[in-house]
């Protein structure tokens, strides 16, 4: 098969389809490291609530805001309980991103942060 042949598939009528949408356009992440918490911390799926010295980081992928939690310098990262997030465009993953960091400075068993007019 032909270089052509292998990556485009024929829409109906034998005419090619477009290529999928370039996925580095439908995708962004942030990290936000050192953060102290406030007292209580940040909930976790896994183990609960975690605090001290934390780490944020947040992925936007299919629409949604995937935020996650670890101890600063660990391997271990945990989900942020209540995430993923809706988030229709990167914009508001980003704003999500941030709630995410205010919330875990103010403590008190940080959840998953609503994405912005929700």
């Amino acid at each position: 098969m032909s270089e052509q042949q292998q990556g485009a598939a024929a829409a109906p009528g034998g005419r090619p389809t477009e290529p999928p949408a370039d996925p580095r356009a439908s995708w962004a992440t942030w990290t936000t490291q050192s953060i102290i918490s406030g007292p209580g911390g940040v909930t976790t799926a896994e183990v609960g609530p975690i605090s001290g010295d934390l780490t944020v980081h947040t992925t936007w992928v299919d629409g949604e805001a995937r935020l996650t939690v670890q101890y600063t310098g660990a391997l271990d990262w945990y989900t942020v309980a209540g995430s993923p997030v809706p988030a229709g465009d990167e914009i508001t993953a980003r704003a999500i991103h941030q709630a995410m960091v205010n919330a875990v400075k103010a403590g008190r068993g940080a959840g998953a942060p609503s994405a912005p007019g929700m």
